[in-house]
């Protein structure tokens, strides 16, 4: 996968891409990532690539001829027009089913990291495929969001990480939140690790891991919880798993004396 992001700021966009998992995965030929200086791109001797907004306010808009050629080299030397997309506050919301769509549909694309008061909606009309938000609230700028959607592509690229399973097992991959981890010390401050990941039974720690990631999601994301889809849920013990997680969860959620009436009666 290539990924190239047009941006004011391609040195702080390098320092993160070229760091950690994703650095390594560059030296490694996994994927590629190039950052594109807008302000090179321009006309002018100041370079400068922003101007007043017509019909008044505040701030300065991104022009739109820096932004189309520094565009236009891009898909030149691609060959041909590459999917593009805006970071933006009014695009959809960015989801792990949303970063799996576009890891299937595309091995190339253009993230596009606007500034100040925005982007000459002229260029978005031409140039951009659509628009990508990180969620209801605004940054100063496109590179924290476009640096989000780039890792969140590339570690699914196989090879970045060392098995598929380092992101299926995750958050949201499944439409549920990931089970609670642990290292050592068993105990720390008094907590201790959950005797089940102790046991070295791999059976029982699968089905600790199952239940613990059905709650999490009940109890801090209902409205996943609502979404999931309960029939992919099919063999006898896996159904037998998800009953175990609703009644440890119902019963968390009763008050101390309700759970003790409900003990007394049993």
């Amino acid at each position: 996968m290539r990924i190239d992001i047009m941006t004011l700021f391609p040195d702080a966009v390098d320092a993160m891409m070229n760091a950690s998992i994703i650095g390594r995965a560059q030296e490694r030929g996994f994927v590629t990532i190039r950052t594109h200086q807008i302000r090179e791109f321009t006309t002018n001797r100041q370079m400068q690539v922003d101007d007043y907004p017509y019909g008044g306010g505040r701030g300065a808009v991104m022009q739109a001829d820096p932004l189309y050629r520094c565009w236009q080299h891009i898909c030149d030397e691609a060959g041909g027009r590459v999917h593009t997309i805006y970071m933006s506050p009014c695009g959809r919301v960015l989801t792990q089913q949303v970063a799996r769509e576009l890891k299937e549909r595309y091995d190339h694309l253009i993230l596009v990291c606007g500034h100040y008061e925005g982007v000459d909606q002229r260029f978005l009309d031409e140039c951009v495929d659509e628009e990508i938000s990180m969620g209801d609230f605004v940054v100063t700028g496109g590179e924290i969001p476009a640096m989000a959607l780039a890792d969140c592509l590339c570690r699914m690229v196989p090879g970045v990480l060392p098995e598929e399973s380092c992101y299926t097992d995750e958050s949201h991959w499944n439409g549920l939140l990931e089970y609670p981890q642990y290292s050592r010390p068993e105990e720390w401050h008094g907590r201790k690790v959950p005797e089940v990941l102790l046991s070295g039974h791999h059976g029982n720690v699968a089905d600790w891991r199952t239940r613990e990631s059905y709650k999490r999601t009940m109890a801090r994301r209902p409205d996943l919880w609502e979404k999931f889809d309960l029939t992919q849920v099919h063999s006898r013990h896996d159904k037998k798993v998800l009953a175990q997680a609703l009644a440890e969860y119902e019963a968390a959620q009763r008050p101390p004396e309700d759970a003790g009436e409900a003990e007394s009666a049993e």
